[in-house]
């Protein structure tokens, strides 16, 4: 995977390693958009990841 086509945690901007994205990272869509977050972010913000709400509520 190039370092262009690397996932980034929408929230914090980690990357994801480059080999591929690991299997704790949450994947989302939000307005149509295609979203990851990475492990510590998603388990921060659990609870507004499963009731949906949009990332700007956070």
């Amino acid at each position: 995977m190039a370092d262009a086509e690397r996932p980034v945690c929408g929230w914090c901007g980690t990357a994801a390693p480059p080999e591929a994205l690991p299997l704790t990272w949450v994947t989302s869509v939000e307005n149509g958009r295609k979203r990851v977050y990475c492990d510590r972010c998603a388990r921060e913000h659990v609870r507004a990841i499963e009731g949906k709400l949009d990332s700007a509520w956070w």
